[in-house]
């Protein structure tokens, strides 16, 4: 249990603010309560994901904190962030947090539970190499190359502040090698990139216009524009970016 006093406001927070208490993280619920926290209780064992600690009295959930840094900022993450090493750790840790999953009643008939918002902003790093995945609200059943796309997309930073898309195609490569995708799953790649970046700018914009406060939020910073812009970089070189990533090792 928490009161106001004692909290402290994390950085970052575009949509949902979160707080600091102690040890723990208090954040609004998501949107489907009883599977996200279902989900982090079946990951507790494991080392990449925030334990669930109950709800406050504010109706809150409540979160175990993990210590490292969050890089939050928007724009360009810093360079170590694209590094080889710790791409490759990207991929192979949604490769393990997939595999505790497969199978399971919470993924249900598909694939997977996904966690559909992988990114810099929600990953801990601790000696700037990438520790665990934070902020899994929008997890879900899916397909293992949603997650794995989208993590080439944030994390090597597909779009016009890339210099130069065959050097972006081989660091999709070394996601999808960390993570160890199929061939299958390869073919249809750059695709799914471009599938997330549509559906996000063109899903801020529905959303401002329906009124939904957070999204109006997302377009007053930019990001509806700034993601448009992104999906016409990739779509442009997608090609160029296909022949980089290449075929397994």
């Amino acid at each position: 249990m928490s009161s106001s006093r004692g909290e402290q406001a994390l950085p970052g927070g575009f949509i949902a603010g979160a707080v600091r208490v102690g040890d723990t993280v208090h954040k609004a619920p998501p949107k489907d309560p009883g599977f996200v926290h279902g989900l982090l209780r079946h990951l507790a064992d494991w080392d990449g994901a925030p334990r669930f600690l109950g709800v406050d009295e504010h109706g809150r959930a409540m979160l175990e904190h993990l210590d490292g840094q969050v890089p939050w900022e928007r724009g360009r993450p810093p360079e170590y962030v694209r590094s080889e090493r710790n791409l490759r750790s990207v991929g192979r840790m949604i490769r393990e947090f997939h595999d505790l999953t497969a199978g399971t009643t919470l993924a249900g008939e598909h694939e997977v539970v996904c966690h559909h918002d992988l990114s810099p902003k929600n990953t801990v790093y601790r000696g700037r190499e990438p520790v665990a995945f934070i902020d899994w609200d929008d997890a879900a059943p899916g397909r293992r190359v949603q997650d794995v796309a989208h993590a080439c997309w944030q994390y090597v930073g597909l779009g016009p502040d890339v210099p130069d898309p065959e050097d972006a195609g081989r660091l999709v490569w070394v996601v999808a090698d960390g993570y160890r995708l199929g061939d299958a799953d390869r073919s249809v790649l750059i695709d799914t990139v471009l599938w997330w970046q549509e559906s996000c700018w063109r899903g801020i914009l529905a959303g401002a216009e329906a009124g939904q406060a957070a999204m109006i939020r997302l377009c007053e910073l930019g990001a509806a524009d700034e993601v448009r812009a992104a999906f016409e970089w990739t779509r442009q070189h997608s090609a160029r970016i296909r022949v980089a990533a290449g075929p397994p090792g």
